[in-house]
């Protein structure tokens, strides 16, 4: 067990009975959660914490006194402003590089299986392959599907590192966000170019004007929305197949005290989709038969999980924050990762069980564990030496550390842009008309994305649950994707059920009619751009607005951490959709910067961000946007009553940010000749 002084408060850490659980399973054991990390690392450091300090060179690091009182310039020059906007440039051109990253590993896999070099791929999405080939102009008449996926490959490959011209689903967009990129010179060309070159504007002695800088954010942000995240989607949607609805479940009860568990964490579905497979394989099967186990039971975490879910029903063994709770239940063989969102804690916590960490991937070494190096060339071998070595260490399971919680939830997912004008508009005729009517109507009251992760900041899964259900209730339709659907899929939420028990009686209406829940899945997180695509397609069928900015609808991150959730939060706001997060972007020294965000992307881009911890001001916030936007398209108020009545037409969004003492106070500062500590309130 882990030999350290443990903190312990009375803060709630989660909702999730499960994970309530293994928390005090966790304090039983002498084991570390991240809620004990975080509290071990009280005071954070207040400077960073609201984006003033620069260490892009080093004559520095230099830091602002948010005070107004010190030093107000760094060393080269540089104020709160330039400092701000330049570290949110690199949070973004991170979460960008993540996402696209991703991306290019899906395409050349895809290459892969039109050139017949893998064992383990194929081209399952054949609809969707030959969409895309006549979308970007490639031949398809008289010819096999290999040649066809290859030179696909090709041309998505070149996106990246495209030299000319723009990026080619731009031209999915409206004509006026178009407009809006153009005049704001945030138009994305190739995804590489925009990375390096918002890297190089952040140098030191480059970029130094906050406005400028933030226009290029957009710029990059915009390079993840439609370049390398809307790639990944359309490429695993042909390698993979397009998913389609489908049941399962999800909670750490999906884990099963007499079979192999594999746990698959992380966010590529190269390796976790062959996995499957793998698991499924008689002679494994068998194998682990001869081993004492009844069979193999896969489940997942993270966004990987919701890969292999909505394509193949594995259930989900939970989000972000159970990644740790899942090897505490004593019966994982084997937890499986790859890249993003994994605790390099799980190294340490391995020591107390007899699961085995396997990482897989040359961009995320471990140290401490198991690492077998994936290749797509021969991925089913890989992923069959995978299952193996789970079954092999199913004999070494200690049965007095099994401790299962019984919490599981049944859920549908598997919701794609595809999907829903099929369920809309019928096998023949699939349209977005039914949505646009119920809009129009006012049995709908508007859509919300609410997505990101979890942070353990918040208690576990509240923020979610609570603005979606309070979104719901209002008659505002829900998609997710990530860990914030894992959360409502725990919640039940993700249930046709769930809109009888917590949806206003116009949301009831169309889920019933059209046997749909009030929340729909629509995947990981770099499928936040099938929320694009649908915007796009409910632009296209008309009636509620010809661009985004106009459409009636928002979005939200109650629990993000992640420098991906900013990426995608500036996408959306860049692509006309405004965006609430639920702790604020460490851009709170700069009055400018702020202003900028929460006011000044109006004029660029017709949406703006917007900082509230509390998720029922939060879900308010949203359903005001969409107000307004009902309003000035001449629609209908609500057409039942709804617990949310609309403010004040017109009214202006205010910005809400914390007085920089009261924030300085509430992190404490790091400590230095110049550091002023308030007391805390």
């Amino acid at each position: 067990m882990i030999d350290r002084p443990r903190k312990v408060s009375g803060q709630v850490r989660s909702i999730d009975p499960a994970a309530l659980e293994m928390i005090a399973r966790a304090e039983q054991i002498g084991a570390k959660t991240p809620w004990d990390r975080l509290e071990e690392q009280q005071p954070q450091c207040g400077f960073g914490t609201l984006g003033l300090c620069c260490r892009n060179c080093f004559m520095g690091p230099c830091r602002i006194d948010p005070f107004g009182e010190g030093v107000q310039e760094g060393i080269c020059g540089a104020n709160a402003d330039i400092i701000i906007a330049r570290n949110l440039v690199r949070h973004i051109c991170t979460g960008t590089s993540a996402h696209s990253d991703h991306a290019r590993d899906v395409v050349h896999a895809l290459r892969l299986a039109a050139e017949g070099k893998s064992d383990a791929y194929s081209i399952r999405g054949k609809r969707k392959l030959l969409r895309l080939a006549e979308e970007y102009g490639i031949p398809v008449d008289h010819r096999p599907l290999n040649e066809i996926a290859k030179d696909l490959a090709d041309f998505l490959l070149a996106e990246f590192g495209k030299q000319e011209g723009y990026l080619m689903n731009v031209a999915r967009a409206p004509e006026q966000q178009r407009k809006n990129w153009e005049r704001a010179g945030s138009t994305p060309r190739g995804v590489d170019r925009e990375v390096v070159t918002g890297l190089h504007m952040t140098h030191m002695g480059s970029d130094n004007e906050a406005e400028h800088l933030l226009l290029a954010a957009a710029r990059v942000a915009l390079a993840d929305g439609w370049g390398g995240s809307m790639i990944a989607t359309d490429v695993s949607d042909i390698l993979f197949g397009e998913p389609s609805p489908l049941r399962s479940r999800a909670n750490l009860g999906v884990i099963r005290p007499d079979e192999v568990n594999i746990v698959v964490h992380g966010h590529e579905p190269t390796l976790s989709d062959v996995v499957v497979a793998a698991a499924q394989d008689p002679e494994l099967i068998e194998y682990a038969r001869q081993k004492g186990a009844k069979g193999i039971n896969l489940a997942g975490i993270c966004c990987t999980a919701n890969e292999i879910l909505m394509r193949h029903g594995v259930p989900i063994a939970g989000n972000f924050l159970h990644q740790e709770l899942a090897m505490m239940t004593g019966a994982v063989e084997l937890m499986l990762v790859d890249i993003q969102c994994v605790f390099p804690a799980l190294a340490e916590l391995q020591k107390c069980f007899h699961t085995k960490v396997v990482a897989t991937s040359l961009k995320a070494k471990f140290p401490g564990v198991t690492h077998i190096e994936f290749h797509e060339e021969n991925a089913l071998e890989i992923a069959k030496r995978i299952v193996r070595l789970a079954i092999d260490n199913f004999p070494n399971r200690d049965p007095n550390l099994v401790n299962i919680p019984r919490y599981q939830q049944g859920l549908i997912a598997g919701f794609t842009t595809e999907v829903v004008y099929q369920i809309l508009g019928g096998r023949y005729r699939p349209s977005y008309r039914p949505l646009n009517d119920g809009i129009q109507s006012g049995r709908l009251r508007g859509v919300a994305g609410v997505v990101g992760c979890n942070n353990p900041k918040f208690p576990q899964d509240a923020s979610h649950l609570t603005m979606v259900r309070e979104l719901i209730a209002n008659d505002v339709l829900v998609v997710q994707t990530g860990c914030g659907a894992i959360a409502c899929g725990k919640a039940g939420l993700l249930a046709p059920e769930a809109a009888k028990q917590y949806a206003g009686k116009g949301l009831q209406e169309i889920c019933e009619a059209v046997g749909i829940p009030p929340v729909l899945h629509l995947g990981s997180c770099v499928d936040n751009t099938r929320i694009l695509t649908a915007c796009a397609a409910m632009v296209a069928e008309g009636g509620i607005g010809d661009s985004f900015d106009k459409l009636p609808v928002a979005g939200a991150a109650p629990e993000w951490m992640s420098e991906k959730a900013i990426a995608i939060g500036m996408y959306f706001v860049a692509s006309g959709i405004s965006v609430v997060i639920g702790q604020p972007l460490p851009v709170k020294g700069s009055k400018f910067v702020v202003d900028m965000l929460t006011r000044g992307l109006e004029k660029h881009f017709g949406a703006t961000w917007w900082f509230e911890p509390d998720p029922i001001k939060a879900a308010h916030w949203m359903i005001d946007c969409i107000d307004r936007k009902r309003v000035a398209l001449g629609l209908p108020p609500p057409m039942y009553p709804v617990p949310y009545q609309p403010k004040t037409v017109g009214e202006p969004i205010v910005t809400h940010v914390a007085a920089v003492g009261e924030a300085l106070a509430a992190v404490g500062t790091c400590p230095g000749p110049n550091a002023r500590t308030p007391e805390p309130d």
